[in-house]
């Protein structure tokens, strides 16, 4: 989707102009690809627009960090506060979507990261729903991808790396040129792992299961965990059990979850319709709680909204 320009981005404690927020061409994150990155919403509510378990994304940030040996020269709470300002400082009420990234800048170059300086930026702009809403609706089409997902031994799947995603845009690229919305990859030892930017949940005899992140080499996602709380609240039981490619063909119901994508319904994979190929009634309902949560509808879940 493309990006809608806003007027400032947050580089290293200052606000500057969105034209302005350049890189030299020799950044050390743009040849190796060590950097770290998170992707936020806000939403608008009735008390004002509100970014969604912004500290816990930022949390996370940095233990990517700490994952790839990145001293990040901000803490929590500077982060925290330069994606308040920012999407003050572009008015951006009605929403958005927010990226803060951690990059080596520019000053040495060699496979050698550690004299690197250390740089943070954060933007933010308005963006749809990352798989359309028909997705959103009525659920999306998968394959699973014949690239793989990462050893957390050969890269570490628990950081959210800049360069690890080059796996993920090769089996996104594969499923949409096979006719397909979105990849599904496998980990190292064929069990399933999670898509290309989004966890995998499914729903079988009315409990959901979804791969263990160690083990598959999925990220810990925090939507993913949103809906994991959002399922138990309802008394529907959530188990994190490995899941082999059959598992999804017989499922009764399956779904995606992250930031970008919220909660997507999957309506097949490898052309095999999930169930009846139409959301199920769990995935509706989590679906639907997602979504009022996140604008505010839902009084026990307020703990989870950052107001701006």
């Amino acid at each position: 989707m493309p990006i809608t320009p806003t007027k400032k981005i947050w580089m290293d404690g200052e606000l500057v102009n969105w034209e302005d927020a350049t890189v030299h061409v020799l950044t050390h994150s743009l040849h190796y690809g060590s950097g770290a990155f998170e992707g936020i919403r806000a939403y608008p509510t009735p008390k004002g627009v509100a970014i969604f378990r912004l500290r816990e994304h930022i949390e996370r940030l940095f233990r990517s960090c700490k994952i790839l040996m990145i001293d990040v020269p901000f803490n929590v709470d500077d982060v925290v506060e330069a994606c308040r300002e920012v999407v003050r400082a572009n008015e951006l009420n009605d929403g958005c979507y927010i990226r803060p990234l951690v990059y080596l800048g520019y000053g040495e170059m060699g496979l050698n990261p550690l004299p690197c300086s250390v740089n943070v930026s954060v933007a933010a702009w308005p963006w749809g729903t990352y798989l359309g809403d028909d997705g959103v609706n009525n659920g999306v089409n998968t394959k699973v991808s014949s690239w793989q997902r990462h050893d957390p031994n050969a890269v570490p799947t628990a950081a959210k790396s800049t360069g690890a995603y080059v796996n993920s845009s090769l089996a996104k690229v594969e499923a949409l040129k096979g006719g397909y919305d979105e990849a599904i990859l496998l980990a190292p030892d064929g069990k399933i792992s999670e898509c290309t930017g989004e966890n995998l949940f499914i729903v079988h005899k009315g409990m959901i299961f979804s791969p263990m992140h160690s083990d598959q080499g999925s990220l810990e996602g925090i939507t993913g965990e949103t809906i994991e709380t959002i399922a138990r609240d309802l008394g529907i039981e959530v188990r994190y059990e490995a899941l082999i490619r059959s598992d999804l063909y017989l499922a009764d119901e399956a779904f995606l979850t992250g930031t970008a994508a919220e909660v997507v319904p999957i309506r097949s994979v490898d052309d095999r319709l999930v169930g009846d190929g139409t959301p199920g009634p769990i995935t509706k309902q989590v679906q639907s709680i997602y979504f009022s949560a996140v604008r505010g509808g839902e009084d026990r879940y307020q703990h989870w909204l950052d107001y701006v």
